[in-house]
């Protein structure tokens, strides 16, 4: 459009909330068509979240299985066959503690005594199940879990009770433990105790499955333990096993730090980390993809608009329109109808991505690239699909439009 002045026509210079309307007026004209090209971008758009969310769904639960089998764990010991063992120093777990990227200590020590169903059997008697003192977070640093009653705890580690792993409960006859009754009891030592608890299977350690845990307080007061752990347990963060793995035999035993043995890192570390470059590789590929289908779908229904609306061009044009104002109202068309169909793809593409990893019994995992970036990604493959059609109907002079057939 143009305004007269007294030095000749002047262009009408239009503001953003008058481009706007053009925009949705060229839309809100064309329902059908628009809904249409909205809906072949939201397909785009959520295929994108979908291809994105659900791989990361899964891969989520991969790594959650993955983790329990303890990527992030080490186990720290003597160096078995020395003439003269050593002995780790009492507080061990303070020590292992104070180093920088671990965030959960355990220990254990065999206590030498037995354990017996009765004590009317031998002081002799083999049960092949060995006695361990345990502090009360080894639960947590093994990944493992109690399958009835309860785990040792403060207020009961210095109490004749025992927790009996899931094998030395089968051979003690000790199914579960019924809460708030008179629970079963072993005779471990010279005396009775109360089992509190029985362990889930633990195939991750075995050792911990054929062993009758007691609290380290009780274990010295009457199993005449000494206080020295035989292993160490610890969690760290991933990123940081092996260096904590370097630096742990010498804060065990500074001395001669050789004779401490340490877990290598499990191989499962490295399948997970394998697991999350391949995935992040995957993401990438298929997300450019459904962009690329949603793109051309755009350019494609806006350069048929320029075709189909030249005369609607050419009126504008001999009405005063200038070039840069029918580049901005298609221009704006295309924005509008990728951001509308980006907003609904997005949110198909959520529920899609909740509904199937559910059913799955994976925990939904959504990107949030894949959140903000589908609208994001919509906007800007509608200003690229857009580019094109626009500069093609703001070249077309009135008469080439208002000509056209």
């Amino acid at each position: 459009m143009t305004r007269s002045t007294v030095d000749g026509p002047r262009p009408v210079r239009l503001s953003v909330v008058d481009m706007f309307g053009l925009g949705m007026l060229g839309l809100s004209t064309r329902k059908m068509r628009a809904a249409l090209s909205a809906l072949g971008i939201s397909l785009g758009i959520a295929t994108m979240v979908v291809v994105t969310g659900i791989p990361a769904s899964s891969q989520q639960a991969l790594l959650e299985e993955l983790t329990a089998l303890g990527t992030n764990t080490l186990r720290a010991q003597p160096m078995p066959g020395q003439d003269k063992p050593v002995e780790l120093p009492e507080a061990s777990a303070g020590m292992v503690e104070r180093i920088g990227p671990v965030t959960a200590v355990a220990q254990v020590a065999n206590t030498h005594a037995r354990v017996r169903r009765s004590d009317r059997l031998d002081a002799s008697y083999g049960s092949d199940l060995t006695v361990l003192a345990s502090s009360t977070g080894l639960l947590e640093t093994v990944n493992g879990g109690v399958q009835s009653g309860q785990f040792l705890t403060e207020s009961t580690q210095a109490f004749p009770v025992v927790v009996l792993g899931y094998v030395a409960a089968s051979r003690l006859g000790v199914d579960r433990v019924l809460p708030g009754g008179a629970g079963p009891a072993v005779f471990v030592g010279d005396r009775w105790f109360s089992v509190v608890g029985v362990l889930s299977p633990m195939p991750l350690a075995p050792e911990i499955e054929r062993s009758v845990l007691v609290g380290w307080d009780v274990a010295r007061s009457e199993l005449k333990f000494d206080g020295h752990p035989t292993v160490i347990s610890l969690k760290a963060r991933e990123e940081a096993v092996e260096d904590v793995r370097a630096v742990l035999p010498a804060t065990l035993y500074s001395e001669i730090p050789g004779l401490i043995q340490v877990s290598r890192p499990s191989d499962a570390l490295a399948a997970k980390r394998a697991t999350q470059n391949s995935f992040a590789a995957l993401f990438l590929g298929l997300a450019g993809v459904a962009l690329l289908v949603g793109g051309v779908g755009v350019a494609n229904t806006m350069v048929i608009s320029v075709l189909e609306r030249r005369r609607e061009i050419g009126l504008r044009r001999a009405l005063g329109a200038t070039r840069g104002q029918i580049r901005g109202q298609f221009l704006t068309e295309a924005v509008l109808l990728s951001g509308l169909g980006g907003l609904a793809g997005t949110a198909l593409g959520v529920l899609g991505t909740v509904g199937y990893a559910t059913s799955q019994g994976w925990p939904p995992v959504i990107p949030l690239t894949a959140l903000t970036g589908g609208v994001l990604a919509a906007v800007v493959v509608g200003v690229v699909a857009g580019l094109y059609p626009s500069i093609r109907a703001a070249r077309l002079t009135p008469t080439q439009a208002l000509s056209a057939q």
